[in-house]
């Protein structure tokens, strides 16, 4: 296998999982709870990090953010555009270049590559999702939208409802990442190897 077959497979991983992120974007998102829609994304971009590694999920990612900030309407309920920096919600989108890559490294520098470092790479991914987002969320309701009306417990509490379904979807996420990794690895290894 050459080089270049690599990097081209690499290539269509990485528009995969860019072409995912707007469809979970969008599936569920005509639900919402205060000022944050239910999606799908978070999903998406652990399970990025988790099989492209932190250099191509993170890739995936930004090039994403980059389709919906030049104006295509690939964010939650179809939006798009640089208005999109002053949206509430902006700080989970950015959040996902960023999980992407350190899910991806923390399951990149453990030896082991079993469910226990899958599971660790997506939560920490999801603890950063969580917290850049919402601070974020904050920040920009108090002080972009001017609403000094919306407590810091009041926008933590709208994260609640998301929370119980992305720890589902994470638990998920490891275990599907978890058995396509050692898939990948069967198929590289000769008949004779055996995956540690």
């Amino acid at each position: 296998m050459t080089n270049s077959t690599i990097q081209t497979k690499q290539l269509v991983l990485v528009a995969m999982f860019a072409a995912l992120m707007p469809i979970g974007a969008n599936f569920t998102s005509f639900l919402v709870i205060g000022l944050v829609p239910i999606t799908l994304q978070t999903f998406f971009s652990i399970l990025a990090g988790a099989l492209l590694g932190k250099r191509l999920g993170a890739l995936a990612m930004i090039i994403y953010l980059i389709t919906g900030l030049v104006g295509f309407p690939v964010f939650a309920q179809f939006k798009g555009g640089l208005g999109t920096f002053l949206q509430p919600t902006f700080g989970f989108l950015l959040s996902f270049v960023i999980l992407a890559y350190v899910t991806g490294l923390i399951i990149e520098k453990r030896q082991k590559k079993n469910l226990n470092t899958f599971l660790i790479a997506c939560f920490v991914g999801l603890l950063i999702n969580y917290v850049f987002g919402t601070h974020y969320m904050y920040y920009a309701t108090q002080f972009l939208a001017g609403s000094d009306a919306v407590s810091y417990r009041v926008v933590w509490g709208w994260m609640a409802a998301p929370l119980v379904k992305d720890i589902i979807l994470t638990f998920f996420a490891a275990i599907l990442a978890t058995k396509i990794y050692h898939i990948v690895q069967t198929s590289k290894s000769s008949p004779n190897q055996k995956i540690a």
